[in-house]
């Protein structure tokens, strides 16, 4: 009997007794291949469509009104009369159970829409824009819109989109398989913006069912809500090309850089202490870092997060800005609003580890996917988190690209890239059974190097005048060197040897402080191996290290004072500035992620007399040409003394090509009266600057604004000048032109 003449649907017909096992796959949602089941199907020379529809009365196709009939008390249907007549992309309508009538079109009937070049490059690890070919797209195929769903699951059995459009229902949508790529694709009609969808993956060997967000989700659902939401193509029209061409011109290396490090969701907030969406924020912080002298915003990571304690730095959105603060269009806008006022925006990106979440990337195909199988290699003891695999082509490349998605879609002008030295050592803070050389036996990560270099050879080939910068804390050689000569291609790193002597130097009493005068002499030996930013950041106003200000030892006079000092060495000593938010007021107490800076100190002296200083030092740094031209090259320093620990006095030069700026700290609470330093000419010099000046709330000590050479070599320097140098300050000079 010809199935193609009959209307029934005795499964004693051999045709459809032939597929009864795959119809069972497809009902309990284990089917690896929907599409040979699904759709419009040949079996010798019969022709039929089978529909898979839970709770369905009637099915039709609407076209020409075909009814479809019911295969032996199960939820399929079938069609097998007037097939030549139906379209392409047929056109169902459904009647539920509930006698609700719906119309749309079969997603079975479309062919697979990935092209084999986007999933071989992805295999390679070479695809920049993979974020535009997994994840959710609205798409238009055929004149019929929809949305297309892609991911990477090579160990599932079973992949189906799941969401709001199907009651969360594994097998109403299972997805087509694209063989070796791992890649599972399948295009939806109807969908529209806003669809709230996951995967739901069955493992292949243990039959594990996961329901998982979609890593490459450009929006994801507000916490604790962790639905993927699907985005049309954004329609933002960026308005800050000359900041951008302005910056692909820019020589970064010889120029000031100052970052105001920043936490959205506690910098400011609402009077009902709601977060500010990122449009408020952008007229609030712009207005504030312009006012403070800062070129930079470096935001910690906006990159979507579900535990607000991580401070975006458990990251399980790659390609997502965090809903806590709007949408993707209005973080769109935050950027370009800071680029027509001339401020660059930095981000905190983390490519080291991830959460162990149970919707993110863990075990996202019920197998070490993303993430190393053994533990030793593939888990972070101390956070809990897990490592990426870098050896493994399709995650370098979900990494790569995440990295070119903020630079290009977003216009970041640069990426602060998390944990670097963990990622370089196999050991990092590890006991020493818990870990596996490498194939040389040595404890670097060979992959995590290899990835490092190809991202700053991509993103510095591709987004000229962007920035990547290492928070790397280790010894590890020529990191901001480029890697044609061996170097990992950064173009900057962070200075935690600086900073952790800095900062153990001034807790020390001033009495003592001449037993420890080589913290702030030893940096010079290595200070030219990279380009150094001076990092005063968040890690150290948490977890008990106390703020900025009560690091200071001695009374309140002394602490502010010694805040006024250190600043003020920071701002004129080579290398670049990062400044955590509140520092920059002496907040009080520890930094907190659940609440607002402490703006009311503002009101009192002291505190509004730091954000003075720091408003001024930023615009002293921008303004002379000899505090930031050759922040990564010996020829832009020279000591004039660094060898009176007697006194804890320190002097040096910061010099460009015509010009030299004096700097002079006295690091006790004793004005030091006639005190001779050498000079580079015999001349007038003009103090520009003193931290103990009364605008900053000090006492005012020290030297007139104007003192003359005397024609007596010293220090070295063919003339010098006696000055009073305040307690606790310091002072910067300038030869009058």
């Amino acid at each position: 009997m010809s199935l193609n003449n009959t209307s029934t649907t005795d499964t004693t017909i051999p045709a459809l007794k032939a597929i009864q096992g795959d119809l069972d796959k497809i009902a309990h949602a284990c089917h690896h291949e929907p599409f040979s089941v699904l759709g419009n199907q040949t079996h010798h020379n019969d022709k039929w469509f089978i529909f898979y529809s839970p709770d369905t009365d009637q099915l039709s196709v609407t076209e020409k009104n075909i009814p479809t009939s019911r295969i032996a008390n199960s939820d399929f249907f079938i069609c097998c009369n007037q097939i030549d007549e139906i379209e392409e992309h047929y056109l169902l309508t459904r009647t539920d159970t509930n006698n609700n009538v719906t119309s749309f079109h079969d997603p079975y009937s479309f062919k697979p829409q990935l092209h084999d070049y986007d999933l071989h490059l992805f295999s390679e690890g070479k695809h920049l824009h993979i974020y535009r070919i997994l994840g959710a797209h609205p798409k238009n195929i055929d004149g019929i819109d929809g949305i297309l769903f892609a991911t990477w699951a090579p160990n599932a059995t079973r992949v189906s989109v799941i969401g709001d459009f199907n009651a969360w229902d594994g097998r109403r949508h299972p997805m087509r398989s694209r063989g070796g790529s791992g890649v599972w694709e399948l295009f939806i009609p109807e969908l529209t913006d806003k669809t709230l969808y996951k995967f739901e993956i069955r493992n292949r060997n243990s039959g594990e069912v996961l329901s998982k967000s979609d890593p490459y989700a450009q929006q994801i659902q507000l916490r604790p809500d962790t639905a993927s939401v699907s985005r049309n193509t954004p329609s933002f029209k960026w308005q800050d090309n000359s900041w951008i061409e302005a910056r692909e011109k820019s020589d970064w290396l010889h120029k000031p850089l100052s970052i105001y490090e920043c936490h959205l969701g506690s910098w400011q907030r609402d009077e009902n202490n709601q977060f500010l969406n990122y449009r408020e924020l952008a007229h609030q912080l712009v207005d504030y870092v312009k006012e403070t002298g800062f070129t930079h915003i470096e935001l910690l990571p906006v990159t979507e997060h579900p535990l607000d304690a991580s401070w975006g730095y458990q990251t399980t959105g790659y390609f997502a800005a965090t809903s806590r603060f709007g949408t993707a269009e209005d973080f769109h806008y935050f950027v370009e609003y800071c680029h027509q006022h001339e401020i660059g925006v930095l981000l905190d990106w983390v490519p080291a580890h991830f959460p162990k979440d149970a919707h993110g990337l863990a075990r996202y195909d019920g197998s070490a996917l993303y993430e190393h199988e053994d533990p030793r290699r593939g888990e972070h003891r101390d956070w809990g988190t897990l490592i990426y695999n870098f050896g493994r082509n399709e995650v370098k490349n979900f990494l790569l690209s995440s990295a070119v998605f903020w630079l290009e879609e977003f216009h970041i002008d640069g990426l602060r890239v998390d944990a670097v030295a963990s990622m370089l050592y196999l050991d990092y803070s590890r006991e020493d059974h818990d870990w596996i050389p490498n194939q040389h036996g040595g404890n670097e990560n060979i992959e995590a190097i290899e990835f490092l270099r190809e991202l700053n050879i991509i993103t510095h080939t591709n987004f000229p005048g962007t920035m990547i910068m290492a928070e790397e804390s280790t010894a590890w050689p020529q990191v901001t060197r480029p890697t044609n000569v061996g170097g990992l291609g950064f173009s900057m790193k962070w200075n935690m040897g600086w900073m952790h002597d800095t900062l153990n130097y001034f807790s020390n009493d001033p009495v003592y402080r001449h037993y420890h005068h080589d913290r702030l002499t030893f940096g010079l030996l290595y200070l030219f191996s990279e380009n150094f930013i001076l990092p005063f950041s968040h890690d150290e106003v948490v977890h008990g290290k106390s703020s900025m200000l009560y690091k200071m030892p001695g009374d309140e006079w002394q602490r502010f004072a010694n805040l006024r000092l250190l600043y003020t060495y920071m701002f004129t000593y080579p290398g670049k500035k990062l400044l955590f938010m509140g520092c920059e007021f002496a907040q009080g107490s520890e930094w907190n992620h659940d609440k607002v800076l402490d703006w009311y100190v503002l009101q009192y002296p002291y505190h509004a007399g730091i954000k003075k200083l720091v408003s001024d030092l930023n615009r002293l740094y921008i303004q002379q040409t000899a505090l930031h031209k050759y922040d990564f090259d010996p020829g832009g320093f020279d000591w004039i003394d660094c060898h009176d620990t007697d006194q804890s006095v320190l002097s040096y030069l910061r010099k460009s090509e015509n010009e030299s700026i004096i700097v002079v700290l006295n690091f006790t609470p004793v004005i030091r009266h006639h005190y001779r330093i050498g000079v580079p000419a015999l001349a007038g010099y003009e103090i520009i600057f003193n931290s103990d000046a009364t605008y900053y709330s000090g006492s005012n000590a020290g030297s007139h604004s104007i003192i003359y050479a005397d024609n007596m070599a010293w220090m070295n320097q063919p003339a010098s000048l006696e000055l009073s140098l305040p307690p606790l300050a310091g002072l910067v000079l300038k030869k009058i032109s």
